[in-house]
């Protein structure tokens, strides 16, 4: 029997040295786990229990939150889900009075070795290391996992040359969505002419549906402070810039917090760990516009200016932040940056493919069983992270397609699902790696309703300077949602393929170049869908309102009256215990009563 069935029986001397973590990372804090954590305190200090109770940051299981793990040295780690204010005080009497741990509330035990669940098992933890295990708040604790051991070695033992040297012969490739090597990248930096130069790390993350960035920010702040520091002393930058978004309150004021505590330990500021070495880093919170998270576009809102792209070349490693030589990447990537000091290259370069090396961090989401923050490395295949990581697609139905790189990606389907993850064969879909989102979906997807939703994302974030991405996306967004109102014409497949062409090579930057992704990639693989919405009026997925019908089956329905007075707009007419039916001329669709009916007397007709 597995360990969660069995429970976990934990020594009496283990009490001593206990802690209780509580993941408090934005998704554990909607879930409830503020109320949890302000309990435990509460009981613990009222009872005088000899544990310590601390606050950690997404420990990646966001489908179990709220989480509490218990932390032994001589038990390692257990990790609780699904705990309440309400159950917390009995899991801690139990706890302290048998020494055990009810297995009902254990997701993972023996340092995760026992999860039940196989959430863990693929995962290989670089970035995500620290997130989850130590308080976000705390640079005792982050010195304690050998934080700043890599900086100090940078510092004091390599050069600039041998710093950019370890990091291409690591093949880091840059996580925030081209892929780019990371290490050339620096050396152009290095190389550009001029004593002003500037370090920008891009944590504006405006994919729906992505959540990377913003848990490591808050779980593991000072991992990205080491990163851009060591990446300064590098590039030869005085400077920098960690550029987030402003509807990331909980990620600033952790990042706030480790930037006093790193100036206050001399790991930023004048004369870093007592040597001639000078930086610091600035926070600027972005207004949320999403071509902000295209690098010059970035550069100019950081100007003051809005927030529009220009022409490269100049690239900004020779020409950015006023004017100066300045290096961009994103979280993740500064994040591997300690890692790959610390432990070297060869170690960092063995996970992953022969083009792709390390790790990719992901938000699943969606359609999906176990969705949460995951790291996996480079060469897994989408099949083992939908079915193996995630669990499988929710109420057992049948997986339909996978959304990567968010509205800039492209829809995968099933018979793609052994795609290896790595940056040649996702691209070579038609989808991008991008910074990590990762939306499935499921058998009731309707995928021209999925492009229209990102294309309606895209041409509302496009900041309209190109004239392919402001009209261009706007007609086609037009022809979209024509035929999701089952009022597509015979030619508008023609000329959404024509007009995504023409809005990918007619655009400045990323975001008009890749905005046409969606439609073209569910085109490529779902074109059965768009015809079946054009010509036969017919919504495969059952999502588009004026191509379905709400229908009751007669020989399921016992004429209960739950949809009966359960609906709105009353639709619904029928005598007790008799069939009902419903008016087509009244129902709005809202699909109340499919929901309220536990007979499945309720159908759509697509």
């Amino acid at each position: 029997m597995p360990e969660k069935q069995k429970g976990v029986l934990l020594r009496k001397d283990s009490v001593k040295t206990t802690k209780l973590k509580v993941g408090l990372g934005a998704c554990g804090i909607a879930a409830g786990a503020n109320e949890v954590y302000n309990e435990l305190v509460r009981y613990v200090s009222t009872k005088k229990i000899p544990v310590m109770v601390e606050k950690t940051g997404c420990i990646g299981m966001c489908h179990n939150e709220p989480l509490v793990e218990i932390e032994s040295e001589k038990e390692g780690r257990i990790l609780l889900g699904n705990i309440t204010q309400k159950n917390i005080d009995t899991i801690i009497d139990e706890y302290m009075e048998k020494q055990t741990v009810n297995p009902k509330y254990i997701v993972a035990g023996s340092d995760y070795i026992t999860e039940h669940d196989g959430f863990f098992k693929k995962q290989v933890r670089i970035v995500l290391d620290n997130c989850g295990r130590i308080n976000p708040e705390s640079i005792d604790e982050y010195i304690e996992m050998n934080g700043y051991k890599a900086l100090h070695h940078a510092i004091k033992n390599m050069t600039p040359d041998d710093i950019i040297d370890e990091v291409k012969k690591s093949g880091l490739r840059g996580r925030g969505g081209a892929g780019f090597h990371t290490g050339s990248k620096w050396n152009f930096t290095k190389q550009a002419p001029g004593d002003e130069k500037y370090l920008i790390c891009n944590a504006d993350e405006g994919d729906p549906g992505a959540f990377m960035d913003r848990s490591t920010l808050e779980g593991d702040p000072h991992a990205i402070i080491e990163g851009m520091t060591i990446a300064a002393f590098a590039v030869g930058a005085k400077l920098g810039y960690i550029y987030v978004r402003a509807e990331y309150p909980l990620a600033v004021k952790r990042l706030e917090i480790a930037l006093d505590q790193a100036r206050e330990h001399g790991f930023l500021g004048s004369n870093i760990l007592k040597t001639s070495f000078s930086f610091d880093i600035r926070i600027k919170e972005g207004a949320g516009a999403f071509v902000c998270g295209e690098e010059t576009a970035l550069l100019a809102s950081l100007e003051g200016r809005r927030g529009l792209p220009r022409i490269r070349p100049p690239f900004p490693a020779t020409s950015g932040l006023w004017d100066k030589p300045t290096n961009i990447n994103n979280v993740e990537t500064y994040a591997n940056i300690p890692r790959i000091i610390l432990n070297g290259s060869e170690w960092y370069s063995s996970h992953g493919t022969e083009h792709s090396k390390g790790t990719k961090v992901f938000a699943l989401a969606g359609k999906i069983n176990k969705g949460g923050l995951i790291e996996v490395p480079m060469g897994i295949t989408l099949r083992e992270i939908v079915y193996d990581i995630g669990g499988g697609i929710k109420s057992g139905k049948r997986f339909k397609a996978v959304q990567m790189g968010g509205p800039s990606g492209g829809c995968i389907p099933e018979s793609l699902l052994d795609t290896v993850i790595d940056y040649d064969s996702v691209t070579r879909t038609g989808a991008i790696m991008g910074s990590g989102g990762m939306v499935v979906m499921d058998e009731d997807t309707c995928m021209v309703e999925v492009a229209r939703f990102f294309l309606d994302f895209t041409q509302q974030e496009s900041c309209g300077k190109c004239t392919f991405c402001r009209i261009g996306t706007k007609r086609m967004l037009e022809i979209l949602e024509r035929i999701t109102r089952g009022e597509g014409v015979k030619n508008d497949i023609e000329h959404l393929e024509q007009l995504a062409l023409g809005v990918k090579s007619g655009s400045l930057c990323g975001l008009g170049q890749t905005a046409p992704n969606p439609v073209l990639t569910t085109l490529k693989y779902f074109r059965e869908e768009y015809e079946a919405h054009i010509n036969e009026r017919r919504c495969p997925g059952g999502q588009c309102k004026n191509l379905i019908s709400y229908i009751i089956i007669p020989d399921n329905c016992v004429g209960c009256g739950v949809c009966l007075k359960n609906c709105p707009v009353n639709a619904i007419s029928g005598e007790k215990k008799e069939p009902h039916i419903i008016n087509q001329d009244i129902c709005t669709k809202c699909g109340i009563c499919m929901d309220s009916c536990k007979f499945d007397a309720v159908d759509i007709k697509r």
